[in-house]
């Protein structure tokens, strides 16, 4: 077993980026351990104990959740590291620090300060017969380096997949939040939603506050977390429903107002940059993570949380990017995500046509994530993404389409761009008016196909634009 290590001096973003995921993935590392990252830490002094940090899983929800406590904390003034995936379209979106992903040849310059110890340990796991660090383990190190380097007061880190074996495990964290636990990456994290809920309760560390979003199977998951919660001398655990309330929502333009409450307090009137019940839920989550992980006693200034509320972002995760027609994205790729996109979807628009753009891993619940979603959509448009490993054939996706929506309802496009430009066509024939309004393209099924349309549907200028009316051609 071998593992070559190209230098990478004097390279761009695009050749370091084809270095780290050119690396063995997550799925195909044989010893289900941390060694690897617990070596590598060693060998960089151990820099993640330099900050506090709050440490996301759950089936759903874990970046909108990470990205609105990032935000609540950056408002207080802290200095804040944030490591999220998967990314959309560029790789230097999962590392952000203050808010700001990291530049191009700011990621290089981590790569390469790390690169050194990587290679270290890939030679003792050489050594031993196991395999090389995974580009996401190569991906967590830099972030650690990159957070004590900058240097941050908070690091706000999601979970790749599960928990318990995960990189990012590695790290002990003051506060676990365990978001919604349902059927998902089952090959690797269990058949049951008691085994999925077991490795995602191995995020919780001695001394750890524990922060749980709503279980849609709270009788088989919550008695779980709290007996690892008990077995670990947790310092707490907040249940949503419980200690933690949404006592009330109702939408408002771009998102949503919600009444929280946290054992600290009651937060009325919270404004929520995003749509759907689930939201208000990621943010109660946020909220009750910011509490315990800030040096900050008692409930937290109304004002500063709803400045950092009201302007999160979270790119791929019921994004609209286009109008007339309108066109959503989500990335979500499992029943819970489907059925969260569909409410949200049936409480903020008001379509009379809504044509479905899907792609999907053939690795999923693709049956039952349509089945969700059939109500919804007047029409489905098959395709691929730019997966080819994983992409399930646009064939095959067919022939469970229609299944789902029956023949008359389906189209194929093996192609993502003839199958948004198919979609688009199909509802502008629709639109009599013109204005879009009631018809709506929604493109979903995979976080890489929700990547790949953002690429695509990119606003852009034409260079030639900008130039003096005397240059142009």
């Amino acid at each position: 077993m071998s593992y070559e290590h190209p230098n990478s001096q004097g390279k761009g973003i695009r050749e370091v980026e084809r270095e780290i995921m050119a690396r063995p993935t997550e799925h195909s590392t044989t010893n289900l351990n941390l060694d690897r990252m617990r070596a590598i830490l060693d060998l960089m002094g151990h820099p993640e104990n330099s900050f506090r940090m709050v440490h996301i899983t759950g089936t759903n929800g874990k970046g909108s959740t990470a990205r609105m406590t990032e935000a609540i904390a950056r408002a207080y003034g802290l200095r804040t590291g944030l490591y999220t995936s998967p990314h959309l379209e560029r790789i230097n979106e999962r590392i952000a620090i203050d808010g700001r992903e990291l530049s191009d040849d700011e990621f290089v310059d981590v790569y390469e300060q790390v690169q050194p110890l990587v290679r270290i340990v890939d030679a003792e796991s050489v050594r031993k017969g196991e395999p090389a660090m995974s580009f996401f383990e190569v991906l967590t190190a830099m972030s650690v380096w990159a957070f004590a380097d900058a240097p941050v007061d908070l690091a706000v880190v999601e979970v790749g997949m599960g928990g318990q074996w995960d990189a990012t495990n590695a790290l002990d964290a003051d506060v676990a939040v365990i978001g919604p636990v349902d059927m998902d990456h089952m090959q690797w994290l269990g058949d049951t939603v008691e085994q999925i809920a077991t490795e995602k309760a191995g995020i919780i560390k001695s001394g750890s506050t524990v922060i749980v979003g709503p279980q849609p199977h709270g009788e088989a998951v919550l008695p779980i977390i709290e007996e690892t919660a008990r077995r670990r001398a947790a310092a707490g655990v907040l249940r949503d429903g419980e200690e933690l309330q949404v006592l009330g929502r109702q939408p408002a333009v771009g998102g949503q107002i919600a009444s929280l409450r946290t054992p600290n307090g009651t937060y009325e009137d919270v404004p929520i940059d995003k749509f759907g019940v689930h939201q208000a839920h990621n943010a109660l989550a946020a909220l009750a993570a910011a509490e315990v992980a800030m040096p900050v006693s008692g409930a937290l200034d109304a004002d500063l949380l709803a400045e950092a509320l009201s302007q999160v972002k979270v790119p791929g995760r019921i994004e609209q990017v286009r109008n007339s027609p309108t066109i959503i994205i989500d990335g979500g790729h499992n029943v819970n995500a489907a059925q969260s996109l569909r409410a949200a979807i049936e409480e903020n628009y008001s379509f009379e046509q809504v044509v479905g753009v899907v792609a999907m891993m053939h690795d999923k619940q693709v049956e039952e994530y349509l089945g969700v979603l059939e109500p919804l959509l007047s029409q489905i448009v098959v395709t691929e993404n730019s997966w080819r490993e994983r992409v399930m054939p646009a064939r095959e996706l067919e022939s469970i389409a229609k299944r789902v929506f029956g023949p008359d309802r389906v189209i194929r496009r093996d192609l993502l761009p003839d199958a948004i430009q198919t979609a688009v066509n199909m509802v502008d024939e629709q639109d009599e008016l013109g204005v879009g309004y009631g018809h709506g393209v929604l493109i979903c099924g995979s976080f890489v196909t929700a990547g790949d349309a953002r690429a695509l549907l990119k606003e852009r200028v034409d260079p030639d634009l900008k130039k003096p009316k005397s240059e142009r051609a």
